[in-house]
């Protein structure tokens, strides 16, 4: 799967700076930040919905459109999938409970 993602992480990063009527990473990039993170916020409602609804092939769908926008949102954020990776990587074998405790208060 890394490799998927990682492939799909440098098409998008090529992708940003082509022509936005030829490239939808493009256009979307072109739209700024905030329209990146609506998008990564409508697929995630959807994804949610569709799992509510027991909608597995919805959920598949959903979900991969979902990775799809949020990599998109690191790659304008210059945040290398390698550096969540890494994250997950670090909470590995560590209580969600504990972790989350760990956390510096906001």
């Amino acid at each position: 799967m890394r490799s998927t993602l990682f492939d799909l992480e440098k098409t998008i990063r090529q992708r940003r700076t082509a022509d936005p009527s030829q490239s939808y990473v493009a256009k979307l990039t072109a739209r700024g930040r905030g329209k990146i993170a609506q998008k990564v916020g409508e697929e995630a409602v959807e994804t949610v919905i569709a799992a509510m609804a027991s909608d597995r092939e919805g959920a598949i769908g959903e979900s991969a459109d979902l990775l799809f926008h949020l990599l998109v949102l690191l790659a304008d954020m210059d945040v290398p999938l390698d550096a969540v990776l890494d994250e997950l990587d670090r909470r590995e074998g560590v209580s969600g409970i504990a972790e989350k405790a760990a956390r510096q208060p906001d």
